[in-house]
């Protein structure tokens, strides 16, 4: 059986301001010829706030074939429902997760 091929849609890394928490977000997007999005990674990377990991706080990928959501060095699978889904859940916490580290 052939492999379907992907294509790399996005690659973005945005630097945050210290007041927005001091990091980068990460995202990777594939997609396959029909445009659904077949392998994805996103990301909060902050070395001032954990160093394992490569200094992936909080982020959502599908590499290996499994969804899973990885927090300062753990890894848990997720329910996938769609990738609207997971963006929508990494903002969630993400932004949570900044609003905190600002008490």
């Amino acid at each position: 059986m052939a492999e379907s091929k992907s294509q790399k849609v996005q690659d973005l890394s945005t630097r945050l301001a210290k007041k927005r928490g001091n990091g980068i977000l990460r995202r990777e997007v594939w997609v396959d010829s029909k445009g659904k999005v077949v392998r994805y990674n996103l990301a909060y990377i902050n070395h001032d706030i954990f160093q394992g990991d490569n200094g992936r706080v909080l982020g959502y990928d599908n590499a290996h074939g499994v969804h899973h959501r990885h927090y300062k060095g753990k890894v848990e699978t997720v329910e996938f429902k769609s990738f609207g889904n997971i963006e929508e859940r990494f903002e969630a916490e993400w932004l949570a997760f900044s609003r905190k580290g600002k008490k």
